[in-house]
């Protein structure tokens, strides 16, 4: 189970967001690359980089930048999300490095695409479902469809996924706790592993996930983390240890 450190992109700049919400963003640091490097001398051990920007314009916008970051990062494996919607980026982002690719809109819309996809770079293809009330958003949040997210990841179980990013919305850069049950119940109900996003602040936060999936250990790859470590309530590795133990 990996602790994985969240830098989101916004006009060249680490930013977190509440809820989603590109009106309301923080900026943490002018340099992403840089923060980055701060990342792997803490000792992360995989690297979590969102395209907002990207993600609202349906192409990516910092590619150019996250491949700098990709370099700072050395070894560290890096996954990326955000805008990612055709073959071509999927495989001009792995090919600078980048170790999975996270794939929500296009995947939702056009359910061949991420069956293409997964097929072709197993397991360097992780299905990014961003739920509202259960129900999952697209466009960097921007819609809400009809459809569930653990409808959506049971139907995506038989590929060859690098797992599954779960993120409750509602939680996300609010610092009020991860949404365990529905993270656990998605995991269980798809069998495929999920990573844990949106709203992870403490320690007892990784307790309390880690508890919860106790008895099906495989089913949690780890979790991200965004705002919790650039507002010190979360130490990087602390709460890797945490996982590790």
């Amino acid at each position: 189970m990996l602790l994985i450190p969240a830098i989101d992109l916004k006009e060249g700049k680490c930013v977190r967001l509440r809820q989603g919400r590109m009106d309301d963003a923080t900026v943490f640091s002018d340099d992403p690359v840089a923060m980055a490097a701060h990342w792997r001398e803490l000792g992360c051990r995989r690297l979590h980089i969102v395209d907002l920007d990207g993600a609202f314009a349906g192409a990516p916008k910092n590619r150019e930048l996250i491949q700098n970051m990709v370099q700072a990062m050395g070894e560290v494996p890096v996954q990326v999300g955000g805008g990612i919607r055709s073959m071509d980026i999927i495989s001009a982002y792995l090919e600078v490095g980048v170790a999975a690719v996270i794939v929500g809109t296009k995947a939702i819309e056009e359910p061949e695409f991420l069956a293409e996809a997964a097929a072709q770079y197993p397991q360097q293809v992780i299905f990014g479902l961003d739920a509202r009330n259960g129900r999952v958003a697209t466009d960097g949040w921007d819609k809400t469809a009809e459809v569930t997210a653990t409808e959506l990841a049971q139907a995506a179980a038989s590929l060859p996924l690098g797992g599954i990013v779960y993120t409750d919305i509602d939680r996300d850069g609010m610092m009020n706790g991860l949404n365990v049950t529905a993270t656990y119940q998605l995991a269980v109900d798809s069998g495929v592993p999920v990573i844990a996003s949106g709203g992870v602040s403490t320690l007892d936060d990784l307790a309390q996930l880690k508890s919860a999936f106790a008895t099906r250990p495989e089913l949690l790859l780890g979790a991200i983390t965004g705002r919790a470590i650039y507002e010190g309530t979360l130490d990087v590795a602390a709460g890797q240890a945490l996982l590790d133990g």
